[in-house]
């Protein structure tokens, strides 16, 4: 299932593009939202994989909130202006539909975006046996990480910074916790929040849905919490 919300300031609109999400069987509706404000806040806690967003709204057009975002997250424009076109693409965006439009034009472009999410799952994608390390780059420099050596990696937009267990300073590089998810073997590795992924063998001590890594607590948030609380039930006595 593809986690999908909908962003639009018109009402109507924003029901009938969360009627065809919900009558799509890959799709999954976790939000509709009349601004790009009020979903800033949601993706702060969640994460999703599509994204309809109209162009011209108040406060914060779609193209705006696309740039704050990063690129882990697939985004289909939707508008009634066409002279948009451009710069959605310029974004990089899936597809662009044209209000008004009906389920065919919506159904084709949300296949388009399933069938990329799916293909860059494959691409990168890394099986469990590829290597005890990743090279990361950070301030000009190419830096090998060891797999053993990471506390938990935090995600900030368009940034992340990868705590030591050594080293009371993080390595900041310009990189998504999407790619380095798809880059570190899940058996050792888990994300339990839309910004943060933690290394397994280091979870010593839940306090009330955080994990305290010393004097850090990081949540779990609900989306991840059932996938966290199967590795603490195999685990525990």
């Amino acid at each position: 299932m593809i986690r999908t919300i909908v962003i639009d300031d018109e009402p109507l609109a924003m029901k009938l593009i969360s009627g065809f999400v919900e009558k799509t069987s890959f799709l999954e509706l976790t939000g509709s939202f009349d601004s790009a404000i009020a979903a800033l806040d949601y993706l702060h806690e969640e994460s999703v994989d599509l994204i309809f967003l109209d162009i011209q709204m108040p406060d914060l057009s779609g193209t705006a909130f696309a740039k704050m975002i990063g690129n882990d997250t697939k985004i289909i424009f939707s508008t009634a202006y066409e002279k948009y076109a451009l710069d959605g693409f310029r974004l990089q965006a899936v597809d662009y539909l044209l209000k008004p439009f009906g389920y065919e034009e919506f159904l084709k472009a949300a296949d388009r975006a399933r069938t990329l999410i799916e293909l860059e799952s494959v691409q990168q994608k890394v099986p469990e046996d590829a290597g005890e390390f990743l090279f990361l780059k950070s301030d000009y420099k190419i830096l090998r990480i060891n797999f053993q050596d990471i506390l938990y990696i935090e995600g900030l937009k368009e940034y992340v910074r990868v705590f030591l267990t050594n080293d009371a300073k993080p390595i900041v590089s310009l990189n998504t916790l999407k790619s380095l998810e798809l880059k570190l073997p899940s058996s050792r590795f888990m994300r339990v929040h839309r910004s943060f992924i933690v290394n397994l063998e280091y979870v010593k001590t839940i306090e009330r849905s955080r994990i305290l890594f010393k004097k850090v607590a990081i949540p779990v948030s609900e989306q991840y919490k059932e996938k966290f609380q199967e590795f603490l039930n195999r685990n525990i006595i």
